[in-house]
């Protein structure tokens, strides 16, 4: 046996088969699920050559194959070496792109689309609850997200387009409708998909759920999208709220809510809007680092980052898992929609005040408070339930706050020693949400018109009680995160009327002058495709008597 020469050691088997790194999954910069389809993400399909060009068979040359193979199929005897016999070769299973989304990957998003639609979840929640339990690639993990969010967003829409190709979608078992929606979704809206890939991959879903009888209609119904889909007959825009619904999928009765509030062109873009900047805005916590220090702790980081339209707020793009940051871990910042920095700004607080947030879980608002007053004063948070108030315990462990009391209380139920005691009372009340619908789809699955006219009721209830808190000069802030008049402008105009101790006031300096010019006798309403930030709605009142 040949030995190796002197000095060079000897590589074992298994370490010559494993030498290389392994390839990376997903996208190195940490794209959002939304964004998974983008041209700027992880391409589908087969790898190019160095030079930029596809791979392409060799040809033959002079009548021989390429590469020495013979022609012709070595099953029928032709071409086989003489000491060789003729082999029954059972046909090779045709198999997708190994860089395609796995089939486990669709099951994950029909179960958490379900959980919404059936069980009236919280698609955020559901998400993370079943990702965190699944075995799924990253890459498999946002093309899951955007699966979930996709069809939220646009499941009146797809359900239009199916009618063309099935007859009484609801009498369909359940499971194999949900499995066209998420399929149809990607055949619409996902155009990194082959269409094929997606047939092949909704039958093998349908299959391995035991509905083996109906593998043959969901093939027929996405097949015949494939075909028909460039021939569906859309609404038009002169069909008014039915052309709203259908296109941007959202109830018809919000389609014709937002008609008779903004008239036509404005209500088309409300619901036309869908955020595709895929940021996330951070604030500092002011009792460890001002504006200045957090820009060079961002200036650290691999994540893109840009001031935002608010005092505090940095907005910042491919950044994944932030709640796993030393810093954010540390407390050195929070993660925080810019509407509502804004609506606890509207306190304009001072050091030493004591402090209301009435309706306060997760706790954002009262963190940010208790920081503009740099520790002093006291600042009480109350919430209905107690494990939301453990959630504002948590926040104000993370970020080393003392000055905050959390407490379990409804906020309904009048306490006759705090009345005329508090120097401000934020009332972040219960709403609709549909001001941030574009960020949280399935809020439109959720709302009726019943369910917007119970939580006016209540709001109209929270302002009668915790109104009563306010000492006289001190400030009264109320605030939603909703578009609907009946729940912001009609709300602050009721209760004027009721109240005349209470009188609107203008916004602080700190607001910028493009809020405070769009700031009525009523409140000011922020919109998701005008302003740049969350739909919200913001009235601040003082007691002058």
């Amino acid at each position: 046996m040949d030995k190796k020469p002197e000095g060079q050691k000897k590589t074992p088997a298994f370490e010559k088969k494993f030498d290389k790194k392994p390839r990376p999954v997903g996208n190195a910069r940490g794209q959002s699920a939304r964004a998974f389809d983008k041209k700027d993400g992880k391409p589908f399909g087969r790898p190019a050559s160095k030079d930029g060009k596809p791979f392409a068979k060799p040809a033959a040359r002079d009548g021989k194959p390429a590469f020495g193979k013979p022609f012709g199929n070595p099953a029928d005897g032709k071409f086989l070496p003489r000491d060789r016999k003729p082999v029954d070769r059972k046909p090779v299973e045709r198999k997708l792109d190994p860089a395609l989304p796995s089939t486990n990957s669709r099951k994950v998003a029909l179960e958490i689309f379900q959980d919404v639609i059936r069980k009236d979840a919280y698609a955020a929640l559901s998400l993370d609850d079943r990702l965190s339990q699944a075995n799924l690639t990253q890459l498999d993990k946002r093309f899951c997200a955007s699966i979930v969010y996709r069809t939220l967003e646009n499941l009146i829409r797809i359900d239009y387009a199916l009618s063309f190709f099935l007859k009484d979608a609801e009498a369909l078992e359940q499971n194999v409708r949900d499995i066209l929606r998420i399929s149809a979704c990607q055949l619409l809206f996902h155009d990194r998909i082959p269409d094929n890939a997606v047939v092949d991959e909704a039958v093998k879903l349908t299959r391995s759920l035991g509905l083996e009888g109906l593998t043959g209609l969901t093939n027929a119904v996405l097949r015949g999208m494939i075909r028909g889909k460039d021939e569906i007959k859309w609404p038009q825009p002169e069909e008014g709220a039915r052309y709203l619904s259908i296109m941007y999928s959202v109830p018809q009765w919000l389609a014709e809510k937002l008609l008779s509030t903004y008239g036509p062109e404005m209500a088309r873009e409300i619901c036309a809007y869908r955020n595709q900047s895929h940021f996330t805005t951070l604030r500092p916590n002011l009792m460890l680092c001002t504006d200045e220090a957090f820009e060079a702790i961002l200036s650290k980081k691999v994540w893109e980052w840009e001031k935002g339209a608010v005092p505090h707020a940095f907005r910042v793009r491919m950044a994944s898992e932030i709640a796993r940051d030393a810093d954010y871990l540390s407390g050195k910042f929070s993660i925080q929609g810019e509407s509502s920095m804004l609506a606890a700004q509207a306190l304009d607080v001072k050091r030493g005040m004591q402090v209301l947030d009435c309706c306060a879980a997760p706790g954002g608002k009262t963190a940010y408070l208790a920081e503009m007053m740099q520790g002093t004063g006291r600042v009480y948070a109350w919430d209905l339930h107690e494990h939301r108030v453990n959630l504002i315990r948590a926040m104000m462990k993370r970020l080393n706050i003392e000055n905050v009391r959390p407490i379990v209380r409804d906020a309904c139920q009048m306490k006759e020693d705090l009345v005329s005691s508090m120097d401000a009372v934020l009332l972040d009340a219960p709403c609709s949400g549909l001001g941030v619908m574009d960020n949280k789809p399935d809020i439109k699955q959720r709302m009726t018109a019943e369910s917007v006219k119970e939580l006016a009721e209540l709001q109209e209830k929270l302002l009668d009680t915790c109104c009563r808190y306010v000492k006289r000069g001190g400030t009264f802030v109320y605030s939603t995160c909703s578009m609907l008049p009946e729940e912001n402008c009609l709300q602050v105009k009721r209760f004027l009327e009721k109240h005349p101790e209470f009188q609107i006031m203008p916004l602080p300096a700190s607001f910028d002058e493009k809020f405070r010019a769009q700031y009525t006798d009523t409140g000011l309403q922020l919109l998701p495709h005008r302003d740049g930030v969350e739909g919200f709605f913001i009235a601040r009142m003082r007691r002058v008597k």
